[in-house]
């Protein structure tokens, strides 16, 4: 039996058109939450291989297309890939976050999740892990490379990973919701600062949600003025050899090349941009970046 697993649904399951991967559901407890993955390996590989580890951004999950196109293209290229869930607070997570449902959930949350996924791989012989991930979990992602150095991480993939601007996370806020992000983060911060941070706050705007309901705590995780938030910070930290990938035409992401260009020395830090892209790279797009991935695992 493999240690941890909870639950694991064998399926000799296609990738999209792809008949060379074999798809696996898996399932870890973490705390008093189960966490899903779904692992999916390349013809004649075992994990012993290694496996790309792929987090998804905001309040989505592993089954969406931008995540399984990557698994595809990757297993097609010979690599095995596991792509977890984030619990986000709830238990046996599955699908995107319904906005009605109330947060509990941290920014930096991510980080033990992607460390229990982790110790999953190495209790089941893993000795070879490539960190990915996209968007908001692309920044989670270097955020766990650069403060939880793992002896299993060769390398980290950023797919069009969140960048931070203090100004710009405030006017996106006024513009999304209509008023200053000012008001709800100076609540939120006062009931932390009065020991309150699980008090829920109802009828807010939080991240995609207007309406939401969501801890005090919960919303000055993600919208505190902090460079973590974002890829560049973490970036600058991260040990193992990194690849960023850009979208040429993403309009949610915005300023990425801009930032990462003075980091990209070409050994510790690669910058790619693929072109004709957009922020979930579809079709042809998710092909280009895995032959990216491919090029820059295989050096």
């Amino acid at each position: 039996m493999r240690k941890l697993i909870l639950a694991a649904i064998a399926a000799v399951a296609v990738l999209g058109s792809h008949q060379n991967a074999q798809a696996e559901a898996v399932q870890i407890k973490k705390d008093s939450l189960a966490l899903n993955g779904n692992l999916a390996m390349a013809s004649g590989k075992s994990v012993k291989d290694g496996v790309v580890l792929i987090t998804h951004g905001t309040l989505a999950h592993n089954g969406m297309e931008v995540i399984k196109a990557m698994q595809a293209g990757l297993a097609e290229r010979g690599f095995n890939s596991l792509a977890i869930t984030l619990g986000l607070g709830l238990d046996n997570r599955q699908g995107m976050y319904d906005c009605a449902v109330p947060h509990k959930h941290k920014h930096t949350d991510s980080l033990d999740e992607i460390g229990a996924w982790m110790g999953w791989l190495k209790a089941e012989g893993v000795s070879k892990v490539v960190l990915m991930g996209h968007s908001r979990g692309g920044a989670q992602t270097a955020l766990f490379a650069a403060e939880r150095p793992n002896p299993l991480v060769s390398k980290v993939v950023l797919l069009a990973p969140m960048t931070y601007d203090e100004k710009a996370a405030s006017a996106s806020y006024q513009a999304r919701y209509g008023k200053p992000l000012a008001e709800p983060l100076a609540k939120a911060s006062a009931l932390i600062k009065a020991g309150k941070g699980g008090e829920m706050m109802k009828d807010t705007g939080f991240i995609y949600c207007p309406g939401a309901t969501a801890s005090a705590a919960s919303f000055v995780s993600y919208y505190q003025p902090d460079p973590r938030l974002g890829v560049v910070a973490p970036l600058s930290r991260i040990k193992a050899p990194t690849l960023v990938i850009a979208a040429a035409n993403d309009e949610v992401v915005k300023g990425l090349l801009e930032m990462v260009k003075p980091l990209a020395d070409g050994k510790t830090v690669k910058l790619v941009t693929v072109p004709n892209a957009d922020h979930f790279f579809l079709d042809l797009a998710a092909d280009d970046a895995a032959d990216a991935i491919k090029a820059f695992i295989g050096e």
